[in-house]
Protein backbone atom coordinates (compact mmCIF):
# COMPACT_ATOMS: atom_id res chain seq x y z
CA UNK A 1 0.00 0.00 0.00
CA UNK A 2 1.13 3.57 -0.64
CA UNK A 3 1.61 6.22 2.03
CA UNK A 4 -1.67 8.11 2.59
CA UNK A 5 -1.56 11.66 1.32
CA UNK A 6 -3.93 14.57 1.85
CA UNK A 7 -5.67 16.03 -1.18
CA UNK A 8 -3.96 19.38 -0.77
CA UNK A 9 -5.03 22.73 0.68
CA UNK A 10 -8.64 23.82 0.50
CA UNK A 11 -7.93 27.02 -1.43
CA UNK A 12 -7.03 24.84 -4.37
CA UNK A 13 -6.13 25.33 -8.01
CA UNK A 14 -8.61 26.79 -10.51
CA UNK A 15 -11.43 24.74 -11.94
CA UNK A 16 -10.88 23.19 -15.35
CA UNK A 17 -8.29 20.78 -16.71
CA UNK A 18 -4.64 21.66 -17.28
CA UNK A 19 -3.31 18.77 -19.40
CA UNK A 20 0.43 18.29 -18.99
CA UNK A 21 2.03 18.59 -22.42
CA UNK A 22 5.70 18.70 -21.52
CA UNK A 23 8.10 18.19 -18.60
CA UNK A 24 11.60 19.56 -18.39
CA UNK A 25 14.31 18.80 -15.82
CA UNK A 26 17.32 21.10 -15.45
CA UNK A 27 20.22 20.94 -13.03
CA UNK A 28 22.10 24.13 -12.27
CA UNK A 29 25.42 24.39 -10.45
CA UNK A 30 27.47 27.21 -8.92
CA UNK A 31 30.87 26.09 -7.54
CA UNK A 32 31.85 27.73 -4.25
CA UNK A 33 35.33 29.20 -3.74
CA UNK A 34 35.05 28.35 -0.03
CA UNK A 35 33.11 25.13 0.72
CA UNK A 36 30.43 25.39 3.40
CA UNK A 37 31.08 22.98 6.26
CA UNK A 38 28.37 21.12 8.16
CA UNK A 39 28.98 18.60 10.93
CA UNK A 40 28.49 15.74 8.46
CA UNK A 41 30.03 17.02 5.20
CA UNK A 42 31.16 20.05 3.20
CA UNK A 43 29.16 21.69 0.43
CA UNK A 44 31.53 22.51 -2.44
CA UNK A 45 28.88 23.76 -4.88
CA UNK A 46 25.34 25.07 -4.82
CA UNK A 47 22.99 23.01 -6.96
CA UNK A 48 19.35 23.26 -7.92
CA UNK A 49 17.24 20.68 -9.72
CA UNK A 50 14.41 22.46 -11.53
CA UNK A 51 11.21 20.69 -12.54
CA UNK A 52 9.20 22.52 -15.21
CA UNK A 53 5.68 21.43 -16.15
CA UNK A 54 3.99 22.92 -19.23
CA UNK A 55 0.29 22.99 -20.00
CA UNK A 56 -0.47 24.95 -23.15
CA UNK A 57 1.25 28.32 -22.86
CA UNK A 58 1.69 28.09 -19.07
CA UNK A 59 4.80 26.72 -17.35
CA UNK A 60 5.01 25.92 -13.65
CA UNK A 61 8.49 25.61 -12.14
CA UNK A 62 9.53 23.85 -8.93
CA UNK A 63 12.75 22.95 -7.17
CA UNK A 64 13.87 19.59 -5.80
CA UNK A 65 16.50 19.65 -3.02
CA UNK A 66 19.82 18.09 -4.15
CA UNK A 67 22.38 19.57 -1.74
CA UNK A 68 23.78 16.30 -0.40
CA UNK A 69 25.53 14.16 -1.42
CA UNK A 70 27.41 15.81 -4.29
CA UNK A 71 25.99 13.23 -6.71
CA UNK A 72 22.38 13.59 -5.49
CA UNK A 73 21.37 15.46 -8.65
CA UNK A 74 22.20 12.41 -10.77
CA UNK A 75 19.89 10.24 -8.70
CA UNK A 76 17.18 12.90 -8.90
CA UNK A 77 17.44 13.18 -12.68
CA UNK A 78 17.07 9.40 -12.98
CA UNK A 79 14.12 9.26 -10.59
CA UNK A 80 12.35 12.09 -12.39
CA UNK A 81 13.11 10.79 -15.89
CA UNK A 82 12.22 7.15 -15.32
CA UNK A 83 9.78 7.24 -12.41
CA UNK A 84 8.01 10.59 -12.44
CA UNK A 85 7.77 11.95 -15.99
CA UNK A 86 5.83 8.95 -17.41
CA UNK A 87 3.21 9.47 -14.69
CA UNK A 88 2.84 13.18 -15.43
CA UNK A 89 2.59 13.48 -19.21
CA UNK A 90 -1.03 13.76 -20.30
CA UNK A 91 -2.33 14.01 -16.72
CA UNK A 92 -4.41 16.92 -15.44
CA UNK A 93 -2.13 19.34 -13.58
CA UNK A 94 -5.10 20.96 -11.80
CA UNK A 95 -5.62 17.76 -9.79
CA UNK A 96 -2.63 18.26 -7.50
CA UNK A 97 -3.85 15.93 -4.78
CA UNK A 98 -4.62 13.15 -7.27
CA UNK A 99 -1.23 13.52 -8.96
CA UNK A 100 0.59 13.44 -5.62
CA UNK A 101 -1.31 10.30 -4.65
CA UNK A 102 -0.42 8.71 -7.99
CA UNK A 103 3.27 9.50 -7.60
CA UNK A 104 3.30 8.31 -4.00
CA UNK A 105 1.47 5.09 -4.82
CA UNK A 106 3.95 4.14 -7.51
CA UNK A 107 7.21 5.49 -6.09
CA UNK A 108 7.10 5.17 -2.31
CA UNK A 109 6.91 1.34 -2.31
CA UNK A 110 10.05 1.41 -4.47
CA UNK A 111 11.60 3.90 -2.05
CA UNK A 112 11.00 1.57 0.87
CA UNK A 113 12.67 -1.36 -0.89
CA UNK A 114 15.43 0.93 -2.13
CA UNK A 115 15.94 2.31 1.36
CA UNK A 116 15.58 5.82 -0.04
CA UNK A 117 12.18 7.32 0.79
CA UNK A 118 13.84 10.74 1.22
CA UNK A 119 14.91 11.12 -2.42
CA UNK A 120 11.44 10.04 -3.55
CA UNK A 121 9.82 12.74 -1.41
CA UNK A 122 12.36 15.25 -2.70
CA UNK A 123 11.36 14.42 -6.28
CA UNK A 124 7.66 14.74 -5.35
CA UNK A 125 8.47 18.08 -3.73
CA UNK A 126 9.78 19.55 -6.98
CA UNK A 127 6.70 18.35 -8.86
CA UNK A 128 4.30 19.61 -6.20
CA UNK A 129 5.93 23.06 -6.19
CA UNK A 130 5.76 23.24 -9.99
CA UNK A 131 2.09 22.23 -9.98
CA UNK A 132 1.22 24.99 -7.49
CA UNK A 133 3.21 27.53 -9.50
CA UNK A 134 1.26 26.46 -12.58
CA UNK A 135 -2.04 26.69 -10.67
CA UNK A 136 -1.26 30.22 -9.55
CA UNK A 137 -0.36 31.27 -13.08
CA UNK A 138 -3.55 29.73 -14.43
CA UNK A 139 -5.57 31.63 -11.82
CA UNK A 140 -3.45 34.78 -12.31
CA UNK A 141 -2.95 34.98 -8.55
CA UNK A 142 0.09 34.78 -6.26
CA UNK A 143 0.43 31.38 -4.65
CA UNK A 144 -0.09 32.76 -1.13
CA UNK A 145 -3.41 34.28 -2.20
CA UNK A 146 -4.41 30.99 -3.81
CA UNK A 147 -3.65 29.15 -0.56
CA UNK A 148 -5.15 31.77 1.75
CA UNK A 149 -7.35 34.61 0.57
CA UNK A 150 -5.62 37.54 2.30
CA UNK A 151 -2.08 36.62 3.36
CA UNK A 152 0.44 39.16 4.72
CA UNK A 153 2.78 40.83 2.26
CA UNK A 154 5.96 39.83 4.07
CA UNK A 155 7.15 37.12 6.46
CA UNK A 156 9.75 36.97 9.27
CA UNK A 157 13.13 35.51 8.35
CA UNK A 158 16.25 34.53 10.26
CA UNK A 159 19.81 34.31 8.96
CA UNK A 160 21.39 30.86 8.79
CA UNK A 161 24.69 29.54 7.43
CA UNK A 162 26.82 31.12 10.17
CA UNK A 163 29.79 28.97 11.22
CA UNK A 164 31.88 27.04 11.80
CA UNK A 165 34.15 29.56 10.04
CA UNK A 166 33.74 33.33 9.51
CA UNK A 167 31.35 33.53 12.45
CA UNK A 168 31.94 37.18 13.27
CA UNK A 169 31.94 38.25 9.62
CA UNK A 170 28.72 36.42 8.75
CA UNK A 171 26.96 37.57 11.91
CA UNK A 172 27.88 41.16 11.07
CA UNK A 173 26.58 40.62 7.53
CA UNK A 174 23.27 39.37 8.92
CA UNK A 175 22.92 42.40 11.19
CA UNK A 176 23.80 44.77 8.36
CA UNK A 177 20.98 43.24 6.30
CA UNK A 178 18.46 43.84 9.06
CA UNK A 179 18.06 40.31 10.44
CA UNK A 180 16.82 40.15 14.03
CA UNK A 181 17.65 36.46 14.47
CA UNK A 182 20.63 34.32 13.46
CA UNK A 183 21.43 30.61 13.50
CA UNK A 184 24.90 29.09 13.95
CA UNK A 185 26.16 25.75 12.69
CA UNK A 186 27.58 23.58 15.46
CA UNK A 187 28.44 19.90 15.92
CA UNK A 188 32.23 20.22 15.56
CA UNK A 189 33.26 19.29 19.11
CA UNK A 190 32.26 20.83 22.42
CA UNK A 191 35.10 23.35 22.62
CA UNK A 192 34.69 24.65 19.10
CA UNK A 193 30.90 24.70 19.36
CA UNK A 194 31.10 26.83 22.49
CA UNK A 195 33.50 29.20 20.73
CA UNK A 196 31.12 29.52 17.75
CA UNK A 197 28.18 30.39 19.99
CA UNK A 198 30.23 32.85 22.06
CA UNK A 199 31.50 34.61 18.94
CA UNK A 200 28.04 34.95 17.43
CA UNK A 201 26.56 36.23 20.69
CA UNK A 202 29.40 38.74 21.17
CA UNK A 203 28.71 40.29 17.76
CA UNK A 204 24.92 40.03 17.86
CA UNK A 205 24.43 41.33 21.37
CA UNK A 206 21.60 40.40 23.67
CA UNK A 207 18.74 41.79 21.59
CA UNK A 208 19.22 39.41 18.64
CA UNK A 209 17.63 35.95 18.81
CA UNK A 210 20.23 33.17 18.55
CA UNK A 211 19.47 29.64 17.32
CA UNK A 212 21.80 26.65 16.85
CA UNK A 213 21.80 23.70 14.42
CA UNK A 214 23.80 20.55 15.22
CA UNK A 215 22.75 18.58 12.10
CA UNK A 216 22.29 15.39 14.15
CA UNK A 217 25.89 15.44 15.41
CA UNK A 218 25.47 14.17 18.99
CA UNK A 219 24.48 11.25 21.14
CA UNK A 220 21.76 11.92 23.70
CA UNK A 221 24.37 12.39 26.42
CA UNK A 222 26.39 14.83 24.32
CA UNK A 223 23.25 16.74 23.43
CA UNK A 224 22.31 17.09 27.10
CA UNK A 225 25.75 18.48 27.94
CA UNK A 226 25.81 20.84 24.96
CA UNK A 227 22.30 22.15 25.56
CA UNK A 228 23.44 23.37 28.98
CA UNK A 229 26.16 25.42 27.25
CA UNK A 230 23.69 26.72 24.67
CA UNK A 231 21.27 27.84 27.37
CA UNK A 232 24.08 29.76 29.10
CA UNK A 233 24.44 31.85 25.92
CA UNK A 234 20.72 32.45 25.48
CA UNK A 235 20.21 30.09 22.53
CA UNK A 236 16.46 29.89 21.95
CA UNK A 237 16.31 26.57 20.12
CA UNK A 238 18.60 23.70 19.18
CA UNK A 239 17.90 22.10 15.82
CA UNK A 240 18.38 18.37 15.19
CA UNK A 241 20.66 17.72 18.16
CA UNK A 242 20.65 13.90 18.10
CA UNK A 243 22.05 11.42 15.60
CA UNK A 244 19.12 9.69 13.89
CA UNK A 245 16.60 12.34 14.95
CA UNK A 246 14.44 9.75 16.74
CA UNK A 247 11.52 11.39 18.51
CA UNK A 248 12.13 9.41 21.71
CA UNK A 249 15.70 10.75 21.86
CA UNK A 250 14.54 14.32 21.28
CA UNK A 251 12.00 13.94 24.07
CA UNK A 252 14.72 12.59 26.37
CA UNK A 253 16.98 15.59 25.65
CA UNK A 254 14.13 18.04 26.15
CA UNK A 255 13.02 16.40 29.41
CA UNK A 256 16.55 16.57 30.82
CA UNK A 257 17.40 20.09 29.67
CA UNK A 258 14.21 22.04 28.99
CA UNK A 259 15.79 23.23 25.73
CA UNK A 260 13.22 23.98 23.00
CA UNK A 261 14.04 21.80 19.98
CA UNK A 262 13.47 22.21 16.26
CA UNK A 263 13.25 19.55 13.56
CA UNK A 264 11.46 18.64 10.34
CA UNK A 265 13.82 18.93 7.37
CA UNK A 266 14.39 15.16 7.53
CA UNK A 267 10.83 14.16 8.39
CA UNK A 268 8.86 12.88 5.39
CA UNK A 269 5.50 11.21 5.99
CA UNK A 270 2.31 12.96 7.15
CA UNK A 271 2.14 10.54 10.07
CA UNK A 272 5.65 11.38 11.24
CA UNK A 273 5.05 15.10 10.90
CA UNK A 274 1.96 14.66 13.07
CA UNK A 275 3.95 12.77 15.74
CA UNK A 276 6.78 15.29 15.87
CA UNK A 277 4.44 18.29 15.85
CA UNK A 278 2.41 16.85 18.74
CA UNK A 279 5.45 16.24 20.95
CA UNK A 280 6.18 18.78 23.72
CA UNK A 281 9.87 18.39 22.88
CA UNK A 282 9.44 19.99 19.44
CA UNK A 283 8.86 23.71 19.77
CA UNK A 284 9.42 24.44 16.06
CA UNK A 285 8.45 22.16 13.18
CA UNK A 286 10.46 22.69 9.98
CA UNK A 287 9.08 21.27 6.73
CA UNK A 288 10.95 22.20 3.56
CA UNK A 289 8.99 23.00 0.39
CA UNK A 290 11.77 21.57 -1.84
CA UNK A 291 12.46 18.49 0.24
CA UNK A 292 9.75 17.05 2.49
CA UNK A 293 6.71 16.93 0.21
CA UNK A 294 6.44 20.32 -1.40
CA UNK A 295 4.04 23.20 -0.85
CA UNK A 296 1.17 20.86 0.03
CA UNK A 297 2.97 19.12 2.88
CA UNK A 298 4.47 22.32 4.29
CA UNK A 299 1.08 24.03 4.33
CA UNK A 300 -0.70 21.05 5.89
CA UNK A 301 1.99 20.77 8.59
CA UNK A 302 1.85 24.49 9.27
CA UNK A 303 -1.90 24.52 9.63
CA UNK A 304 -1.96 21.52 11.98
CA UNK A 305 0.96 22.52 14.24
CA UNK A 306 -0.71 25.32 16.28
CA UNK A 307 -3.19 22.86 17.78
CA UNK A 308 -0.23 21.39 19.67
CA UNK A 309 1.39 24.71 20.56
CA UNK A 310 4.09 24.08 17.96
CA UNK A 311 5.33 26.90 15.75
CA UNK A 312 6.01 26.65 12.02
CA UNK A 313 9.58 27.60 11.06
CA UNK A 314 10.14 26.66 7.45
CA UNK A 315 13.49 25.08 6.65
CA UNK A 316 14.99 26.46 3.45
CA UNK A 317 18.46 25.84 2.06
CA UNK A 318 17.52 26.12 -1.60
CA UNK A 319 17.71 28.45 -4.57
CA UNK A 320 15.32 31.24 -5.51
CA UNK A 321 12.35 28.94 -6.17
CA UNK A 322 12.58 27.20 -2.81
CA UNK A 323 12.86 30.54 -1.03
CA UNK A 324 9.83 31.93 -2.87
CA UNK A 325 7.75 28.82 -2.14
CA UNK A 326 8.69 29.00 1.55
CA UNK A 327 7.65 32.65 1.68
CA UNK A 328 4.24 31.93 0.14
CA UNK A 329 3.56 29.02 2.51
CA UNK A 330 4.74 31.05 5.50
CA UNK A 331 2.35 33.86 4.57
CA UNK A 332 -0.58 31.48 4.10
CA UNK A 333 0.08 29.47 7.27
CA UNK A 334 1.25 32.26 9.60
CA UNK A 335 4.77 30.92 10.13
CA UNK A 336 6.94 32.11 12.98
CA UNK A 337 10.06 31.99 10.82
CA UNK A 338 11.49 31.28 7.38
CA UNK A 339 15.16 30.32 7.12
CA UNK A 340 17.32 32.41 4.77
CA UNK A 341 20.96 31.52 4.21
CA UNK A 342 23.20 34.55 4.70
CA UNK A 343 26.10 33.13 2.66
CA UNK A 344 26.56 33.85 -1.02
CA UNK A 345 24.42 31.70 -3.30
CA UNK A 346 24.11 32.68 -6.99
CA UNK A 347 21.23 30.24 -7.46
CA UNK A 348 19.26 32.17 -4.88
CA UNK A 349 20.24 35.72 -5.82
CA UNK A 350 20.86 35.50 -9.59
CA UNK A 351 18.53 32.81 -10.94
CA UNK A 352 15.43 34.99 -10.98
CA UNK A 353 15.15 38.36 -12.70
CA UNK A 354 14.10 39.80 -9.34
CA UNK A 355 15.08 37.65 -6.37
CA UNK A 356 13.40 37.96 -2.95
CA UNK A 357 15.65 39.94 -0.58
CA UNK A 358 15.22 40.55 3.16
CA UNK A 359 14.65 43.95 4.72
CA UNK A 360 14.42 44.70 8.45
CA UNK A 361 14.15 41.03 9.29
CA UNK A 362 11.31 40.33 6.89
CA UNK A 363 11.04 38.92 3.38
CA UNK A 364 8.54 40.27 0.87
CA UNK A 365 6.25 37.62 -0.60
CA UNK A 366 6.54 37.76 -4.41
CA UNK A 367 3.41 39.39 -5.82
CA UNK A 368 3.36 37.91 -9.32
CA UNK A 369 1.20 34.91 -10.30
CA UNK A 370 2.22 31.53 -8.89
CA UNK A 371 5.57 31.70 -7.15
CA UNK A 372 5.97 35.15 -8.66
CA UNK A 373 9.43 34.60 -10.14
CA UNK A 374 10.69 35.00 -13.69
CA UNK A 375 13.78 32.95 -14.48
CA UNK A 376 16.74 34.79 -16.00
CA UNK A 377 17.25 32.30 -18.82
CA UNK A 378 20.66 33.60 -19.84
CA UNK A 379 22.05 33.19 -16.35
CA UNK A 380 20.31 29.84 -15.93
CA UNK A 381 21.87 28.57 -19.15
CA UNK A 382 25.34 29.56 -17.94
CA UNK A 383 24.85 27.44 -14.80
CA UNK A 384 23.20 24.40 -16.44
CA UNK A 385 25.01 21.06 -16.17
CA UNK A 386 22.09 18.88 -17.29
CA UNK A 387 18.89 19.48 -19.22
CA UNK A 388 16.26 17.12 -20.62
CA UNK A 389 12.77 17.66 -22.00
CA UNK A 390 9.92 15.24 -22.66
CA UNK A 391 6.61 15.67 -24.44
CA UNK A 392 3.85 13.10 -24.86
CA UNK A 393 5.81 11.38 -27.63
CA UNK A 394 8.77 10.79 -25.31
CA UNK A 395 12.23 12.33 -24.92
CA UNK A 396 12.26 15.49 -26.99
CA UNK A 397 15.60 17.02 -26.16
CA UNK A 398 18.59 16.14 -24.01
CA UNK A 399 21.59 18.33 -23.45
CA UNK A 400 24.25 17.39 -20.90
CA UNK A 401 27.26 19.67 -21.31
Amino acid sequence: MSEPLPDGPQHGPPQGPLPIDEVRVRVLEAPLPDPVRMSFAALAARRACLVEIRSGDLVGIGESWVNHPAWAWRERVATLAEGVVPLLLGADASGIGALRARLAGRLLPLGRQWGAPGPVWQAISGVDMALWDLAGKAARRPLAALLDGAPPRDVPVYASGIGPDRVEELTERALARGFRAVKVKIGFGAERDAAIVRAARAVAGDDIALFADANQAWTVGEAVRMCAILRDHGVRWCEEPVDGNALADLEDVHARTGMPLATGENVYTPEDFARYSASPAVAYIQPDTAKTGGVTTALDVGRAAPAHGTALALHCYSGALGVAAAAHVAAAAGAAWVELDVRDDPLRTELAVTAPEPSDGRLAVPSGPGLGLVIDEERAASRTVHSARWDRAGLKEKDTP
